[in-house]
């Protein structure tokens, strides 16, 4: 079965260095097959005979602390959670959309859905999100490089872990799913 691995902090800044060719051999040495990788921002695919998600994830952060002494947090995704993105995310709706400001922050447990109303949005003005399930989706202003809406802002008050990742990214990350 092929599952998607999304590795949440990996070598950003320089913190928490991975070179994909060596987490592919690591991966493969317990038992994993085709493990492949997109970019360098933590983004893996690999064939499992195991069926349960969470399982390959606690087998892959524990993979990673044992070979590279790093705790990184592991989300998994499905190839339904990508296409969900491209299906649900109404910020794809609006004139004019520009897509190189759209993110997804893919996160590790479900959102009630009166989550938002919860969420002091004033402080992440004027970047926008909406709250879909295990997926939040942003839309910046700007940039993500200019907002307070990011991972540890996300992290602290929905009380979940999150990763994200540009809309570009996403939509490679199904296509690769799909071959």
């Amino acid at each position: 079965m092929k599952h998607l691995a999304l590795l949440r902090g990996i070598n950003v800044s320089g913190h928490k260095m991975i070179k994909m060719d060596a987490l592919k051999k690591a991966l493969e040495a317990i038992g994993f097959t085709n493990v492949s990788t997109y970019i360098q921002s933590g983004n893996v695919f690999l064939d499992s005979e195991e069926k349960s998600a969470a399982k390959v994830g606690f087998l892959i952060k524990q993979e990673i602390f044992k070979t590279f002494g790093h705790d990184v947090p592991i989300i998994m995704i499905t190839k339904e959670d990508l296409q969900a993105c491209l299906d649900r995310n109404d910020f794809l709706n609006e004139p004019d959309i520009d897509l190189k400001k759209l993110y997804v922050s893919f996160i590790s447990s479900e959102l009630p859905e009166n989550m938002i109303t919860q969420l002091n949005l004033n402080y992440i003005k004027p970047d926008k999100i909406q709250l879909d399930g295990k997926r939040i989706y942003l839309k910046y202003d700007i940039s993500p490089a200019k907002t307070r809406l990011d991972n540890k802002w996300i992290e602290k008050n929905v009380n979940v872990i999150s990763t994200t990742r540009n809309w570009n990214t996403v939509n490679k990350l199904l296509e690769l799913f799909t071959e």
